[in-house]
């Protein structure tokens, strides 16, 4: 008897559990909404609360403060970035390659995943004021210059040019595509910038003739590099994008 009522309350424990943790997950993603629509200043809790569902008694369980739900939300989208080159690390591509992957990642991710863009305007609003807090901008950044690191010492980068000149432009490039989503374009759109933009740094940043190697579109396009002067169709996508990669490749093409 006594064993068959401990079991239920293991059981009831459990649920509880989870209910709890359903209900912190639609806070963290109401907040990520609304911080995203109306920024951090002129986001409520109480809008907060109502957008997922839940009274402000629920929400003041999981969060003290508004602050702390916008850290919460930080760390979220971190979590998104990190789990995101984990995966890419794990498919064995080259670490210049999870780069300029994790860079379409986040060009999607800014238009389908309200904690990018929520954790990049929260890290804008509280720059300067507050320390000691996640700043998704900071990680990012960082992200960004570590797999740039893992490829300068797997000998994929050019030696002649400067280090810190390497990490500045791309650093800045990578962080201007924040930029480019803020302006609204359509996401076709920005997804041909960001290619673009790769096809335009590869040669400088390979060995010569090694951009061949990669591929400046999102995974699953082709060829793996398209000249800057390659043609556009109105989606972003290569037009004779077999003769183009064959020509990188050193083939020949059939209109040859």
């Amino acid at each position: 008897m006594a064993r068959t009522r401990d079991r239920s309350m293991g059981r009831a424990g459990t649920v509880v559990q989870e209910r709890s943790e359903r209900t912190r997950r639609k806070l963290v993603q109401a907040g990520a909404e609304l911080f995203h629509r109306n920024g951090y200043a002129n986001a409520t809790l109480g809008e907060i609360a109502a957008y997922a569902g839940v009274t402000k008694g629920a929400l003041y369980f999981h969060f003290a403060s508004k602050e702390e739900l916008a850290e919460a939300v930080q760390l979220w989208g971190c979590a998104l970035l990190h789990e995101s080159v984990r995966e890419l690390g794990a498919s064995g591509l080259r670490p210049l390659q999870i780069l300029i992957d994790t860079t379409h990642w986040l060009a999607r991710n800014l238009r389908e995943e309200p904690a990018i863009p929520a954790g990049i305007r929260i890290a804008k609003e509280w720059a300067g004021l507050r320390e000691g807090v996640t700043d998704f901008h900071r990680v990012w950044l960082a992200a960004v210059c570590e797999l740039l690191g893992q490829a300068r010492e797997a000998g994929e980068l050019r030696t002649e040019i400067a280090w810190e000149s390497i990490e500045s432009l791309v650093a800045a490039a990578a962080c201007g595509i924040e930029m480019l989503a803020g302006t609204g374009m359509p996401y076709a759109e920005l997804q041909r910038r960001v290619t673009g933009l790769w096809s335009l740094l590869l040669p400088s940043l390979v060995l010569e003739g090694a951009e061949a190697n990669y591929r400046a579109g999102t995974p699953g396009t082709y060829p793996l590099f398209r000249p800057v002067d390659a043609p556009l169709d109105a989606f972003g996508t290569p037009v004779h994008r077999v003769n183009v990669c064959h020509r990188r490749l050193g083939g020949a093409c059939d209109d040859d």
